[in-house]
């Protein structure tokens, strides 16, 4: 069996009386893009700065092919690190800046000169060498500190929510960015982020966490269509969520009575699977169907808003007994023409589509 290239083995972080991390196990592939996902506070953070050496852990280990690196000071461990703050020297210039890791290193000054070329080159800041950072932009001082954290060639760069404080339209031209020079350098890259989109945009395997441990690992079509919990369900993607009754079950499938006494089969069941009970019906909003008129036995519901949003129709449709659902259509759709708000409509789904959790 092949060591993996950086293992996390069940690390553990406590504050006094207070756990931040508990058993975060995973093993990462050289090469790969792996986001840490998830809300503040639910360990992701705290899991990025033990891997740096920043913190040491309570418990577990760290394995940078195949060898522990927990007793290596942060400063031997030559893994890269771009912060939400770009933590440049104010006093100097980019060159300079770029180059720091280098000189501490003692490497010569041919050497330097040529790394700090071939850095700004790759964030394509050539010819920003003598810029002072005050001068630039907050993506140009983004990209400096990207430049300088490869420049001496980490096998591992840890990067924690560093387009947090960019705009949203500067902050997905460095997505692209750093996907770019991801796939040029094949460096691994661990990323922090509480952003989805920006997840799904930069990954390559995602990990969610929550409260301080792993949810779920995965790519994005896969925690999407096939989240492991609720939470994952309503984190990743726009998620309806509908109370139920558990009529029945059949090894992972359960049979559901939802509000209004409509019936659905075949529902994927996560947690325990004995009958009765309540659970959870998730609902992707772009997997529903509408049609005019309310039919027995069906969920139905009374049109409460509708909003243009470019490609997709948002609606909002109140059932009888359950919270407002979310519904996204195709602009142009067939199923939009005649609809407005108050008209009273059917919901239809495949029952493949969704998941219940208890």
């Amino acid at each position: 069996m092949t060591e993996p290239f950086l293992s996390i083995r069940g690390i553990a972080k406590t504050f006094g009386a207070f756990t931040a991390v508990k058993n975060v196990t995973m093993d990462i592939a050289e090469g790969e893009f792996m986001t840490f996902l998830g809300p503040s506070g639910s360990g992701k953070s705290t899991t990025l700065y033990i891997l740096a050496g920043f913190q040491d852990p309570s418990g577990g280990d760290i394995l940078l092919k195949g060898k522990s690196i927990l007793a290596t000071p942060s400063y031997k461990r030559n893994i890269g690190m771009v912060f939400q703050r770009y933590t440049l020297f104010p006093h100097l210039s980019v060159g300079e800046n770029v180059a720091f890791p280098l000189r501490i290193r003692r490497r010569p000054q041919a050497e330097v000169a040529d790394r700090v070329r071939a850095a700004l080159k790759l964030v394509r800041l050539e010819g920003f060498e003598d810029r002072m950072p005050a001068l630039m932009s907050g993506g140009q001082q983004q990209r400096v500190a990207l430049a300088r954290a490869l420049v001496y060639n980490p096998p591992v760069l840890l990067m924690d929510e560093p387009l947090s404080a960019l705009d949203k339209k500067l902050r997905e031209e460095i997505q692209f960015e750093i996907r770019r020079i991801h796939q040029e350098t094949g460096v691994t890259i661990l990323y922090v982020t509480h952003d989805q989109e920006e997840a799904l945009r930069l990954s390559d395997r995602i990990a969610v966490f929550s409260q301080g441990e792993i949810d779920q690992i995965g790519t994005g079509p896969e925690l999407y269509a096939a989240p492991a919990t609720r939470f994952v369900a309503g984190f990743i993607g726009d998620s309806n969520f509908i109370d139920a009754d558990i009529i029945s079950t059949d090894g992972r499938n359960a049979k559901l009575s939802l509000p209004g006494g409509t019936v659905v089969e075949g529902v994927p069941l996560h947690g325990a699977t004995s009958e009765g009970g309540r659970a959870s019906l998730l609902l992707r909003p772009e997997r529903i169907e509408l049609k005019a008129g309310e039919h027995a036995g069906s969920l139905g519901g009374e049109i409460r808003d509708i909003t243009f949003l470019g490609t997709n129709i948002h609606i909002v449709v109140q059932p009888s007994g359950a919270a407002p659902i979310s519904v996204r259509l195709p602009f142009g759709h067939a199923a939009l023409d005649g609809l407005s708000t108050g008209a009273r409509v059917t919901m239809s789904f495949n029952a493949a589509d969704t998941h219940a959790f208890r």
